[in-house]
């Protein structure tokens, strides 16, 4: 080999090696699409602030594949149209290896034909069934679903000997989601339906809704679905009306914002809930209580409050996504998406997850427990 083929080998060897440390030291760039002000800011700020203080975490101790975590996020306030431009410059201008977030079902079904164009991996933290029924290649969820809260809630129900229940449901979104999910499942629950009212998350009273429910014969308890200020509302004006039948709300305000919102009114209110907000009452043999017991300590150390359910689902799919880049080891995006849905056995904050082809959520029922709201904090029913 000549002296001139040697050098120009070298230059090529050192160009090579130069290459490799670059893309060895790029960061792995997380995108979070999120709602942390407006109406679903008690949702997404607590997601929001989650996933800076784990990335953190997780850099100090190294990163992932020997490369450290970037987080990209945008706030959408919780409408659909800004949330869409949001992801679409997360994927097309950001260049993000994945997507978390998705704070509300309404933000996060806006954003799915872009996510699904764009083949980037997305853990949605919104909570309604349509978002991962029927499935989609790209899009995962952690949280619970809207009809696994309502047969939790009807089960309840039935338990407690109420064969006819009424319902009062947002008019968008998740409450009309879970609305729908929950005729569905009363077919087969025991428990039957007998009124039905609406009303807009922008309501500031909701009493003629109510008046209907209070003057309709056969109720015996009444489950609202919504998220915001609306369940709120629902709770302060039913007890207004000196309505005293047994009040269960869905899993969307499984936060202590609303039972600060709600005031005294919240006593006795009833809903699904994962083991995180009651940690503290799990049994000691819980798979989970080691998980949330942890999380809540951290959580309570570094944000002075309380976690509630939602901050757990950006913990939850922060973990299943570093997992996923682990196991692929690159953040080559099919890779990743296949990943994920391999998940399997983790047990996170809102229970063991175990996700195949079919099933881009992988929680039972079992993940969910029924908690009430006793001396102004949640009480481990079930």
């Amino acid at each position: 080999m000549s002296r001139r083929q040697m050098l120009t080998a070298a230059l090529g060897l050192g160009l090579a090696l130069s290459a490799q440390a670059a893309r060895g030291a790029e960061t792995i760039r997380i995108g979070a699409p999120l709602s942390f002000t407006g109406p679903a800011s008690f949702l997404g700020e607590p997601e929001k602030k989650v996933l800076e203080m784990y990335i953190e975490q997780i850099n100090k101790e190294g990163g992932v594949l020997g490369r450290k975590l970037e987080l990209i996020t945008y706030d959408d306030g919780g409408q659909a149209e800004k949330a869409v431009g949001n992801v679409k410059r997360l994927i097309q201008n950001d260049n993000v290896d994945v997507l978390i977030g998705g704070t509300t079902t309404a933000t996060t079904m806006a954003m799915v034909p872009l996510i699904e164009r764009g083949e980037t991996p997305f853990i949605s933290l919104a909570g309604a069934v349509v978002v991962v029924e029927p499935v989609k290649k790209w899009v995962f969820k952690v949280s619970h679903n809207d009809r696994m809260a309502a047969e939790r809630v009807l089960a309840d129900m039935k338990k407690r000997g109420i064969t006819k229940a009424a319902i009062i449901s947002e008019d968008a979104g998740f409450g009309k989601s879970g609305h729908d999910e929950t005729l569905k499942v009363a077919k087969d629950s025991g428990v039957e339906i007998v009124a039905d009212e609406i009303y807009s998350s922008k309501d500031p009273d909701v009493t003629a809704q109510l008046t209907k429910i209070k003057n309709t014969p056969g109720v015996q308890a009444v489950f609202n679905f919504g998220l915001g200020q609306g369940p709120a509302i629902v709770t302060k004006n039913y007890r207004q009306l000196g309505i005293t039948l047994p009040l269960y709300q869905s899993h969307g305000v499984a936060s202590k914002e609303f039972i600060r919102l709600a005031g005294d009114a919240a006593e006795g209110v009833r809903l699904p809930a994962s083991g995180l907000v009651v940690a503290d009452q799990l049994p000691a043999a819980d798979p989970q209580k080691p998980v949330v017991t942890l999380f809540a300590k951290t959580y309570q150390a570094k944000a002075a409050t309380d976690p509630s359910t939602f901050a757990g689902h950006a913990y939850d799919a922060l973990q299943i996504v570093m997992a996923a880049i682990n196991r692929a080891g690159s953040t080559d995006k099919a890779k990743v998406r296949d990943e994920i849905e391999k998940t399997s056995g983790y047990v996170g904050t809102g229970g063991i997850v175990s996700m195949t082809a079919a099933d881009h959520l992988g929680l039972s029922l079992r993940a969910f427990h029924v908690v009430e709201v006793k001396g102004g904090s949640w009480s481990l029913v079930d």
